[in-house]
């Protein structure tokens, strides 16, 4: 396949055993992109890659265990918005956390961890979820990208309703062109994939 322009950068998100089959918090067939993205890399058709890796402490705020009754999937208000508990996942140094091993991450020109604030959720890569003082902190992601020349990002991974759609959505408002991978993501839910697919539409993104 051709190499795509060089303003084009292709984002992979959390692509981690805890995001697949029998992990902690697990995406249906999240393990079928691991082949796919694999191949997707070694054709070098992007020339920026980015990976992103959800990487919290152990009381990370937004899991279920941090509150006494606490039960995942249940929504709490946190820093004044809906705020979805989750299993303890993705725990720093875990084997969980860790990138696929089936894929070769040499090609990554930057690996991003993000979530590792105790007490501030974060799907997207490029900015964090709403934090005590209402603002969502930027990762950094964004300058990265544009001292680099880039003006257009292609997104894909895990899961595709929260972290892939929050850093599509994010790219959109810090002035990138978007594409979706559609079928190099999976859900948490399948239910979500309709609310999913309209938001997208509203954000002009467009699906690959």
């Amino acid at each position: 396949m051709n190499t795509l322009p060089a303003h084009v950068a292709l984002i992979v998100v959390d692509l981690q055993p805890d995001f697949m089959p029998g992990g902690a918090l697990a995406c249906l067939e999240g393990d079928a992109l691991v082949a796919p993205i694999a191949a997707l890399l070694a054709q070098k058709r992007y020339r920026t890659v980015v990976a992103t890796q959800d990487w919290h402490p152990a009381n990370h705020a937004s899991f279920a265990s941090h509150y006494p009754g606490g039960q995942p999937f249940a929504q709490i208000p946190l820093h004044g918005h809906a705020q979805t508990l989750w299993p303890d996942h993705c725990i720093q140094g875990s084997a969980g956390a860790a990138l696929h091993t089936g894929v070769d991450w040499n090609a990554a020109d930057m690996v991003l961890r993000k979530g590792s604030n105790p007490q501030v959720d974060s799907y997207s890569a490029f900015r964090e979820n709403h934090g005590p003082d209402g603002n969502r902190p930027p990762t950094g992601l964004a300058g990265w990208l544009r001292e680099r020349g880039i003006s257009e990002v292609h997104v894909c991974g895990l899961a595709r309703d929260y972290c892939v759609l929050w850093t599509a959505q994010d790219a959109v408002s810090a002035g990138f062109a978007v594409g979706f991978h559609w079928d190099l993501t999976r859900p948490v839910s399948a239910d979500n994939d309709d609310a999913t697919r309209q938001a997208l539409a509203t954000a002009g993104i467009a699906l690959l």
